[in-house]
């Protein structure tokens, strides 16, 4: 197929299959829009409130924090995005290349997990937003809406979501920026500077949310950079994705934490935007609604894909199309319609909750994944051994990947701080979750170690694999 032809398809015609370089495209700055436009929404304002309602932070202190945070975090979902020009596959397919064939089946059920989770939370915040702007639309029905316009943009798949964050970055960019001037523009009270200040367990507590934030968007994120050309580099892709991602996450958390301290304390944040901004506050929230919307379907094309990796790590020879990923779709969106639809009014904390506990397991492998490709592996993959039934030269289990994952996974759990599981040295500093940093701390050293112990053997597996790579 000619990239003429592809770009002209309405839908997507790839599923977890290698694209060809023939059929690839787009630019860079793509990746700036997609990571700033789905940044831009309520999820991230309500975090950014909790640096002042909850970790108790002034203003500036706060800032600090997020931009910080942001700023570290931001490199994870950077290197991870850098990857899909050259691999021009799935992230989680490609973690058959660290973890092997059936290895890599674990982390795939997680990130499908993570992804119907949030898909849920999401639909089930549109209802609510659409009820609550035109109460004659009952709240089923408003669930049902957003999810329908969520599944039609996952379904047309990688190029409309890409157009449609490239408006959404001018649309909420701009609405974001004239919500920060109506703020500014109005009286603010007097303790709009001082109310809050600085405490160390705060600053650490915001630091490691922003850092957190960014690890959680790297099991999906080179999903929608695999279309570009394998020629971009590394550079190009990262420091697109790295300026999208920590830009538009670092004005939202901000805005968040600025429209609580200018309404009186204890305002609920999404109601401490509407009260702040006067009359622009009720377009601030269609524009959130239709954000929420757009986002979420990233949320349905990422469990659609990993719920195909599933089933064909058990059928080699399988190629599925597109119809398969569009039922894959309709099946995921009905199953999802029915727990939203009898979700209590408090389910989308506690989905919240088991997602943020499930971030336990995507620090470890965030950190083999990194490991693997930038340093021992450089990028040079075998396609054909992913894509093979028994594995191929990455074989079904790599020995070296499970074990440092598991303990990367169970030095966390000491200081886990988690809605699910609190650990021993969960309050070392008091609020504070270190989990992520002892998973970092003790994975990828140990990955290394492991990984590089017969460094013969791995040196010319990389050297059939950058020869098979772009075959």
């Amino acid at each position: 197929m000619s990239e003429k032809t592809e770009q002209t398809q309405l839908i997507e015609n790839h599923t977890v299959d290698y694209v060809p370089l023939a059929e690839r495209h787009g630019k860079a700055r793509d990746l700036f829009t997609l990571w700033f436009s789905t940044n831009i929404a309520p999820l991230p304002i309500v975090t950014g409130a909790m640096v002042v309602q909850v970790f108790h932070l002034n203003l500036l202190w706060g800032l600090v924090a997020i931009v910080l945070g942001h700023l570290i975090g931001g490199v994870v979902i950077a290197l991870a995005s850098a990857q899909g020009p050259r691999m021009g596959i799935p992230q989680m397919v490609q973690s058959r290349g660290q973890f092997g064939r059936y290895g890599a089946l674990l982390i795939v059920f997680f990130a499908a997990i993570i992804y119907v989770g949030f898909f849920i939370s999401n639909i089930v915040l549109a209802g609510e937003s659409i009820h609550g702007m035109v109460n004659a639309v009952p709240l089923p029905a408003g669930i049902i809406i957003g999810a329908l316009s969520a599944t039609a943009i996952g379904v047309i798949g990688y190029r409309f979501i890409h157009t449609l964050n490239r408006i959404g970055t001018w649309v909420m960019g701009s609405a974001l920026l004239a919500g920060f001037f109506m703020i500014f523009s109005h009286d603010l009270p007097l303790d709009f500077f001082s109310r809050g200040a600085f405490n160390l367990s705060g600053f650490l507590a915001t630091v490691s949310l922003g850092i957190i934030w960014q690890i959680s968007f790297s099991p999906y994120v080179s999903d929608y950079s695999r279309y570009l050309p394998v020629d971009i580099g590394i550079a190009r892709p990262f420091l697109a994705t790295y300026a999208g991602a920590c830009l538009g996450t670092i004005l939202s958390f901000s805005f968040g934490a600025v429209a609580v301290l200018a309404t009186p304390e204890g305002t609920e944040a999404m109601a401490a935007v509407k009260q702040a901004t006067g009359g622009l506050g009720p377009v601030l929230m269609v524009l959130f609604l239709l954000n929420i919307i757009s986002h979420n379907a990233l949320n349905l094309y990422g469990a659609t894909l990993s719920i195909v990796t599933s089933i064909q790590t058990f059928a080699g020879s399988w190629t599925p199309s597109i119809k398969v990923r569009v039922v894959l779709s309709a099946i995921v969106l009905t199953g999802c319609c029915f727990m939203a639809l009898g979700a209590s009014s408090n389910f989308i904390s506690h989905f919240i909750g088991l997602i943020l506990a499930l971030l336990l397991v995507l620090v470890p492998w965030a950190s083999i994944n990194l490991i693997d490709f930038y340093l021992i592996k450089r990028g040079s993959y075998d396609i054909a051994s992913i894509f093979a039934a028994d594995g191929g030269i990455y074989g079904r289990f790599n020995p070296h990947a499970i074990v440092a994952y598991f303990i990367g996974i169970l030095v966390q759990l000491p200081f886990a701080n988690t809605s699910l599981y609190v650990g021993p040295w969960a309050n070392l500093i008091d609020g504070v979750d270190l989990s992520w940093l002892m998973g970092l701390a003790v994975t990828c050293p140990l990955y290394w170690c492991l990984a590089t112990r017969n460094a013969p053997v791995c040196a010319g597996v990389r050297g059939r694999a950058a020869v098979t790579r772009n075959t």
